[in-house]
């Protein structure tokens, strides 16, 4: 039987858009370095932030 590995014990990063710490997610097990966003609402907020107002 495999080891089981515990939510505790997973990687974590903090989110650059709202501050919330998020764990590792086996999706993101190749690109882990470049993941910024707990999510992709946060991704879409801080695009629009980005955006200059017209």
């Amino acid at each position: 039987m495999p080891k089981r590995i515990e939510k505790s014990d997973l990687r974590r990063k903090t989110c650059i858009s709202c501050g919330r710490p998020f764990v590792w997610r086996k999706k993101w097990e190749r690109v882990w370095d470049e993941v910024r966003y707990c999510s992709q609402r946060c991704a879409r907020h801080a695009r629009s932030e980005r955006k200059p107002v017209r």
